[in-house]
C-alpha cells in the first residue's frame, strides 16, 4: 500500500492518475470517494494514506474525489452514518448551517460598505452608486464563487476595490472577446489598461459630471448581466 499522501490529476483511463507527469495507477484495494460529503472526506483524509484528485480549468482548480483504501471509507462512512441517525447531529448542523448564514449576511454587509467607500460618488449619483455596489456585491460575494470577494489574504478594502474593477473589465469592456497573444505578461498588461480605463470612467462620476449618453457603465447596468 502506498504510504504517501499525494495531490494528482485525472489520468487518461479509468482507475489512473497522473502525478508530477507520471502515470499511476492506485492499488486494487483502493476506491475512489467522489467529492461531496466534506465530513466524510475530512475524517478519509485525516486516516491516510490518500491522492487527492483535482483538475484545473483556467484558473480554478476543482476537485474530483480522493483515491483511498476502500475499507477506509467504508468504516468512516459506517460511522457517519451512526452519527448522523442521532438526532443531536441534525440540531448540531442546524446551528452551523445557521451560524455560516448569519456569518455571510454580516460579511455581504461589510463587502457592500466597502464596495460603496471606494466608488465614493458625488451625491448626483447615488443612485448609480447603489446600482452598482449591488451588482458587484451579488457577483463576488457568494460562497465558493472564487472571486477575490471571498480571498482572506488582503484587506476588504483592497477586495472591494479589486472586485469592482474586474466587475467592470467584463461587463463594461469587450475583454472576454479579446484574442490576446499568448505571450508572457500580456493578459496583464491588457487588464492593466482597461482598468486604467475603468478608474478614469469612475472617476467622473466622484467629480460629478454629467454621464455621457454613451457611458459602458450605464449601459452594463441596464442590462441583463454577464455571468
Amino acid at each position: 500500500m502506498p504510504d504517501k499522501t499525494r495531490v494528482v490529476s485525472p489520468g487518461p483511463r479509468d482507475r489512473t492518475v497522473l502525478c508530477e507527469g507520471a502515470l499511476l495507477i492506485p492499488p486494487d484495494d483502493w476506491s475512489l470517494l467522489p467529492p461531496g460529503d466534506a465530513g466524510l472526506t475530512r475524517r478519509v483524509k485525516a486516516a491516510g494514506p490518500t491522492w487527492t484528485v483535482q483538475e484545473k480549468h483556467g484558473r480554478r482548480t476543482f476537485s474530483r474525489g480522493i483515491w483511498a483504501p476502500t475499507a477506509t471509507i467504508e468504516a468512516h462512512r459506517g460511522d457517519l452514518d451512526v452519527e448522523r441517525a442521532d438526532p443531536a447531529w441534525e440540531r448540531r448542523r442546524q446551528a452551523d448551517a445557521q451560524r455560516r448564514v448569519k456569518k455571510q449576511n454580516v460579511y455581504v454587509e461589510d463587502f457592500e460598505r466597502a464596495v460603496l467607500d471606494f466608488l465614493a460618488f458625488h451625491p448626483r449619483h447615488v443612485a448609480l452608486a447603489a446600482k452598482l455596489t449591488l451588482a458587484v456585491t451579488n457577483h463576488a460575494t457568494p460562497v465558493g464563487s472564487g472571486t477575490v470577494a471571498r480571498t482572506e489574504r488582503i484587506p476588504i478594502e483592497q477586495r472591494a476595490e479589486a472586485a469592482v474593477i474586474a466587475w467592470m473589465r467584463h461587463q463594461t469592456t469587450a475583454y472576454d472577446d479579446m484574442h490576446i497573444p499568448r505571450v508572457k505578461g500580456q493578459r496583464r498588461e491588457v487588464r492593466r489598461q482597461l482598468a486604467a480605463r475603468s478608474r478614469s470612467l469612475l472617476d467622473l462620476y466622484r467629480r460629478g459630471l454629467p454621464a455621457l449618453p454613451s457611458c459602458s457603465l450605464q449601459a452594463a447596468l441596464s442590462s441583463p448581466q454577464k455571468s
